[in-house]
């Protein structure tokens, strides 16, 4: 009895599209499993074997998962090598195209353009929702205790964005008002009652979410230089 774990139960026919789309994902995936490869070699004297034998096998099957997309496309399937050059993924993802011709994994002497992509990603989407928390806490939770701690928080999240001109701006505008906000929740001697933000600083910092999130969801270039390869990608589908 043969036993095809990875096979679907049922013939698949995917658009010209849909294939790209899988593809794109299935070079991600690879492109990180490679590098996470190329970095520990760098990093130990000697791989352990069963570390080589585990990524040997990963990666077979990312592959095997490409030509299985491949084959389940509605037009005629392409060789694997020849699909990369066609869709443009070799020119995005090049250390998958040497491991897909070659089979072992190599670092590239230039940093590929899709190499700042996740990490980008990542800090747009930690500051957009360290934003939309702080939006919300600051409108409906009445202990403010807290808020300038994640106002910090928003404020670090904001120095990783160097020379973007809107998230510049904020990130001064908070500088300029953080120390008056937090004198604000010092509570009076003597007081049991646990100090709230006066309004005008519950709307300030509103203001200030909301500026941030506007920011980051309009995409602006200045935000987008490291998602270009895959924006560019997707939006030629």
């Amino acid at each position: 009895v043969e036993v095809y774990l990875k096979e679907p139960l049922m013939s698949i026919h995917l658009s010209p599209k849909q294939v790209a789309l899988d593809m794109l994902c299935l070079c991600s995936q690879l492109d990180l499993l490679i590098r996470a490869q190329v970095h520990q070699g760098q990093t130990k004297l000697d791989l352990n074997p069963e570390e080589s034998e585990a990524f040997q096998n990963q990666g077979a099957e990312i592959i095997d998962q490409m030509k299985q997309c491949l084959q389940n496309s509605s037009k005629p399937a392409p060789f694997l090598e020849d699909y990369l050059d066609i869709a443009g993924l070799s020119m995005i993802f090049p250390r998958v195209e040497v491991y897909v011709i070659h089979g072992s994994p190599v670092d590239m002497l230039e940093e590929p353009a899709m190499d700042g992509y996740f990490s980008q990603l990542g800090r747009l989407n930690q500051l957009l929702g360290f934003s939309q928390q702080l939006d919300n806490d600051v409108k409906h939770i009445r202990r403010h205790k807290y808020i300038p701690h994640q106002l910090a928080v928003v404020h670090q999240g904001l120095k990783s964005f160097k020379d973007v001109v809107p998230l510049s701006a904020i990130k001064k505008d908070i500088e300029a008002n953080f120390k008056s906000l937090k004198m604000s929740l010092v509570a009076e001697e003597g007081s049991e009652q646990e100090p709230q933000l006066p309004a005008q600083y519950i709307r300030w910092v509103s203001q200030v979410t909301q500026s941030i999130i506007s920011a980051i969801t309009s995409l602006p270039e200045e935000l987008t230089d490291e998602l270009n390869p895959v924006m560019a990608f997707v939006s030629e589908l």
